[in-house]
């Protein structure tokens, strides 16, 4: 499968806007709470990606670029946009992910669609803002957290 492809911008009506409601620890790193009305569903990321992501959630500028930070730089400095970031398979305990990128120059525009991990997409969209988008069929798969999410935010509201 290639890593990467253009393709024509059109959005899926089979997405499912989701947003980051929280992280839990865990000793192999963290699970990462993907929020979407009475849905949460976690995906763990290792202990690297989880203090970007964090950081990245909390505006905290690392004292050196990560390499979080360094993707963003480069993909700035050629004109490149992180359009938004869509969850799209899932085989077993593994999601995937890919990066829907616009560059813009003196020549026009095109779409670029890149395969990513959903850690690392999910530290690049908090950094530009960009929206996290689960597809409909894995949001359908994937168990509902939201009680977990819901225990995390009480403790949190104890503290």
């Amino acid at each position: 499968m290639p890593r990467a492809l253009f393709y024509t911008v059109m959005m899926d009506n089979n997405l499912i806007h989701v947003t980051i409601a929280g992280l839990l620890p865990s000793p192999g790193g963290s699970g990462v709470f993907l929020h979407s009305g009475d849905k949460a569903m976690t995906i763990f990321i290792d202990p690297m990606v989880t203090r970007a992501l964090q950081w990245a959630l909390d505006g905290v500028e690392a004292p050196r670029p990560l390499t979080h930070d360094l993707t963003h730089s480069i993909l700035d400095g050629l004109g490149v946009t992180l359009l938004h970031v869509v969850i799209h398979d899932m085989q077993g305990e593994t999601f995937f992910a890919r990066l829907h990128l616009q560059q813009k120059n003196e020549l026009g525009q095109s779409f670029l669609e890149i395969d990513s991990r959903p850690s690392d997409a999910m530290v690049l969209a908090v950094q530009w803002g960009a929206p996290i988008y689960v597809k409909k069929d894995v949001w359908e798969k994937v168990e509902n957290m939201k009680w977990a999410m819901d225990q995390l935010s009480v403790r949190e509201g104890d503290a």
